[in-house]
């Protein structure tokens, strides 16, 4: 088994990590207050010193100000625990977002490879082909059905349009030919007792009335 493995191939390995970085930070915590402490100690210390120098107590003040420095001696070297803990913990962080990487990456890599083995280039150039003959089956089925049948088959499309221009032309000189409409004038009210100004003129009788007027003519010979 090769490095790689080694480091990033297990899944308890990640489960270590996690249990580690827990383990870290318990540690880390603990640390902390312990410092604390030791702070709370050394200022309680100097508050002594000043209490025997005050009490021109020399030696005694002395004496608070050696435990003093030792209490910070302690918080230094835990302040050196603390800060090799931090670095522990971001590596192993980064070791972490590492493994979680490549794992994905490795699942991916599988699913692709799968997926690629389940559907090959010759299936499918096959399906394409397949495709595309129907389609063209289609093509031409639709075709056949269009294409006239019958009689229908034999008429000359040129004709066809000849006399459909004929009949054009046809209906064009007959609308051309028709004697155009005259509306009839509306009759002109005059209230009564009232006459007009204007003498009304006489209508022109039309051809149709001077024929109707020469025939009643006759009749009444």
């Amino acid at each position: 088994m090769s490095m790689f493995s080694r480091v990033f191939g297990k899944p308890k390995q990640e489960t270590n990590a996690l249990t580690t970085l827990d383990k870290l930070n318990e540690t880390l915590e603990m640390l902390e207050k312990k410092e604390k402490v030791l702070l709370k100690k050394a200022a309680a210390e100097i508050e002594k010193a000043k209490e025997y120098t005050r009490g021109k107590n020399k030696r005694a003040a002395i004496q608070c100000l050696k435990r003093k420095r030792l209490y910070e001696q302690q918080v230094e070297q835990l302040g050196n625990f603390q800060l090799r803990i931090h670095d522990q913990m971001i590596m192993l962080e980064g070791a972490k977002a590492t493994t979680e990487t490549v794992d994905a990456l490795r699942t991916g890599a599988a699913t692709m490879k799968a997926m690629q083995k389940a559907t090959n280039i010759d299936d499918v150039d096959k399906t394409m082909d397949e495709i595309n003959e129907q389609t063209e089956n289609m093509k031409q089925i639709q075709e056949a059905l269009s294409a006239p049948i019958g009689a229908a088959a034999d008429f000359d499309e040129d004709e066809l349009e000849a006399e459909l221009e004929e009949l054009e032309g046809a209906e064009l000189e007959e609308q051309l030919l028709q004697p155009a409409t005259t509306t009839p004038a509306a009759p002109v009210y005059v209230p009564a007792g009232r006459q007009p100004t204007r003498p009304v003129a006489a209508k022109k009788p039309t051809p149709e009335e001077d024929e109707l007027a020469a025939l009643q003519a006759e009749m009444a010979l």
